[in-house]
């Protein structure tokens, strides 16, 4: 017991260490292209809220706040105790627009080339996956918080659900859509499902029971996959390896992003937050720690699109201040640019807070949440 629960907690501690790294990198990058231009940056600080630790350099104080929903470089411009005179040219604010654009954009810029940098060392190491689809459905968990059927007619993590009702499984998401749709809708009737184990295959019968609305079993379905590997043989075929899946993997994040704009209702509920990433990251550790490399990469790269994104404190937000003073040939007057700045950091704050809220009680045991609420 004390095994498992010592490589749980190093599981989780491995996914909040990628998430830490991950905006490390997106605030090195500010700080890198202020600093490798001459611009100052008076701080460096990974989280927001009160400062949990501190280390004042000679430039620069670097810390870690209480809030982990991000990261921020600061600059004397922010700063009313800076003693730095406001004319120095120096001064990020006191640089022409070019200048200022390359310190924005620099952390997206470092979180995408970093994500490529991921996927070159797995390639090299030990491959990318190549997902393969095989008969049947795969029983990724049997969760007996939202219904104890399964776990009553012996059905075990693990398993395969082949067919239903004589009915043979579609591979992929078919296979899943349909049996979750025939379960939802089959409270209180007999299903028989074809049951495959390891290498035996038997008949188990269930009956749903009605929750919601519709029929539960109290399973979470995932699709029977078999992952390779396929290392590359040289470091050619290793970048170019990672750049095709950096374009997959880009390629669904942007399509996940376009489903979410049109279909916001539906799939809002999707959108996780940091406990949810690090819950996945763990279970990923835990059973391939070497597709951390992939997760991170794929977190990168959700960072970088979420950071170029147009909306107030955000780097895209700042970009578009600079777009507006670049045609208008003027900046927005500061009052107006902070006020912007702080209510979208204070809803951007309000969001990450809900979303941990709602992502912790979802991993709780509802018996935990009844008792709480009682």
């Amino acid at each position: 017991m004390k095994i498992v629960t010592l490589i749980i907690c190093m599981s989780v501690l491995a996914a909040i260490a990628v998430l830490a790294v991950l905006i490390v990198v997106h605030e090195l990058g500010h700080f890198m292209a202020a600093r490798l231009q001459g611009i100052y940056a008076n701080r460096f600080s990974l989280g927001f809220g009160p400062i949990l630790w501190k280390y004042q350099g000679s430039q620069t104080e670097y810390a870690v706040r209480a809030l982990p929903l991000g990261g921020f470089v600061g600059f004397p411009d922010e700063d009313p105790d800076s003693d730095i005179p406001l004319d120095d040219p120096n001064l990020l604010s006191n640089r022409p627009i070019l200048d200022r654009a390359i310190v924005i954009s620099a952390g997206v810029i470092a979180n995408l080339v970093f994500a490529y940098f991921l996927l070159v060392i797995q390639s090299g190491i030990v491959g990318i996956p190549d997902f393969i689809n095989k008969p049947g459905v795969l029983i990724s968990e049997v969760a007996p918080q939202s219904s104890l059927v399964a776990q009553n007619a012996g059905i075990k993590a693990g398993d395969v659900i082949l067919a239903v009702n004589g009915q043979d499984l579609a591979l992929g998401k078919d296979g899943i859509v349909y049996l979750q749709e025939k379960i939802q809708k089959s409270p209180n009737q007999s299903l028989n499902l074809k049951i495959q184990r390891e290498e035996k295959t038997f008949d188990i019968a269930l009956t749903p029971e009605l929750k919601n609305g519709n029929g539960m079993i109290g399973v979470s379905l995932n699709g029977n996959i078999e992952v390779i590997h396929s290392r590359a043989d040289n470091i050619l075929t290793a970048f170019n390896s990672a750049a095709k899946e950096y374009q997959r993997i880009t390629v669904l994040i942007l399509q996940g992003f376009g489903k979410l704009i049109s279909n916001f209702q539906e799939t809002a509920n999707q959108v996780s937050g940091p406990v949810a990433i690090i819950d996945i990251g763990a279970k990923i550790a835990s059973s391939d720690p070497f597709s951390l490399f992939q997760f991170a990469a794929l977190i990168s790269i959700n960072l970088a699109i979420i950071n170029i994104l147009p909306l107030p404190a955000l780097d895209g937000g700042q970009l578009a201040f600079l777009l507006i003073e670049a045609i208008s040939g003027k900046p927005l007057p500061s009052g107006i640019q902070q006020n912007i700045m702080q209510t979208g950091l204070f809803l951007l704050l309000g969001l990450g807070i809900f979303l941990i809220l709602r992502d912790t009680a979802n991993l709780l045991p509802a018996s935990w949440m009844e008792n709480f609420l009682q």
